[in-house]
């Protein structure tokens, strides 16, 4: 029997190119190797005017990664003092990790979202109860901040975070400076105006991979930084332990909001894999292809005639190697979806859910 060759990498799984690329006038992409599951790179725009430069997403929050962003800046040409700016499109390690260390070095600002926050900050407030339906307006009763190794709500298996990163991370809690944080100096409302690169960018705020995820645009040159919302390959998580009731339905918003700039858009900028043209056309593919996943939940539930727990709808969403918390918190998202939409019941048996469809 034939073994079948292997798959082909995706864009956003190659890894980093020492490739300095001009989107735009002044605006340049770099990239800087990740150590993350699916993915082999970030990249870190480095945008020019007058002031010196502003970064987007500078990699992951360790020495080696800063190390490699001051030898991407070294390449460009640009000397470190002259970083004034750094933007971070949401809040994931891979994409704020070098803003400490920039704003300790240089002083700069760093610029995100009005709803940034970091769940291992102890400066931090609260996680949004899951169920409360005011969650998404951000006003609602506080629960206590959830760790990725804390026990599911669906009463599956959590995160298996090994046991020395649980240790550094309660440590960190302590003693917040450890773990390298970014302070915002600058957060952004939804339609906010923001001045670099010697033109205005607009903010768009997409939830639905986090809470705070931030798009920028800029209507001049025709240019939307996507981060991780709009990717032109694969397609970002949706937990389903965001600070939100329906992280999908928000996911699915801001799909549409990004899509309605249409025309306007020229290029995007993703935060990993390579510049592409159809903005809305590519974010009408990821849209169906979770409206597909979600089928795929009813014609399970309909084959098997029974109340299931996520565990066992993730089985019919995922691959047996993908199984595992992020699946199964992928899942919980796409099933309280489907809840939420009076189309599943979910019950809880001895603190485990199980969805099946309503009569």
């Amino acid at each position: 029997m034939t073994t079948p060759a292997p798959r082909p990498p995706k864009q956003e799984q190659l890894p980093a190119s020492d490739q300095i690329l001009e989107i735009a006038p002044g605006v340049l992409r770099t990239q800087l190797p990740i150590s993350i599951p699916g993915l082999g790179h970030v990249n870190m725009y480095v945008l020019e005017d007058e002031r010196g430069v502003a970064v987007v997403d500078p990699g992951l929050p360790d020495k080696n990664s800063y190390a490699m962003v001051k030898r991407r800046l070294q390449q460009v040409g640009v000397p470190l003092k002259n970083v004034h700016t750094v933007i971070v499109t949401h809040s994931h390690p891979d994409h704020f990790g070098g803003a400490y260390w920039l704003r300790a070095d240089t002083g700069c600002d760093i610029v995100t979202h009005e709803r940034f926050r970091v769940f291992w900050d102890p400066s931090e407030p609260d996680d949004i109860d899951l169920d409360d339906p005011l969650a998404v307006d951000g006003a609602s009763a506080r629960t206590p901040v959830r760790r990725p190794w804390d026990p599911t709500p669906w009463g599956g298996p959590s995160m298996n975070v090994p046991w020395r990163r649980r240790a550094r991370m309660a440590v960190a809690r302590r003693i917040p400076r450890m773990l390298h944080l970014p302070r915002p100096t600058v957060r952004l409302r939804d339609a906010q105006t923001f001045r670099f690169a010697r033109r205005e960018w607009v903010a768009v705020h997409t939830p639905g991979h986090t809470a705070d995820h931030l798009c920028l645009f800029d209507p001049e040159h025709g240019l939307m930084l996507c981060g991780d919302h709009v990717l032109p390959t694969i397609t970002p998580h949706i937990s389903g332990l965001m600070r939100a009731h329906d992280p999908l339905k928000l996911f699915f918003d801001s799909l549409d909001k990004v899509a309605a700039f249409g025309p306007q858009v020229t290029k995007a900028l993703p935060a990993h894999g390579d510049v592409f043209t159809d903005l809305g056309g590519r974010a009408l593919e990821i849209k169906e292809h979770h409206v597909g996943r979600l089928q795929k939940l009813r014609d399970a539930a309909i084959a098997e005639g029974r109340p299931m727990t996520v565990m066992d709808m993730s089985t019919h969403l995922f691959s047996p190697r993908a199984q595992g918390g992020m699946a199964d918190s992928e899942t919980f998202a796409h099933l309280e979806h489907l809840r939420l939409a009076g189309e599943m019941d979910r019950l809880d048996r001895d603190g485990r859910y199980e969805y099946v469809l309503r009569d």
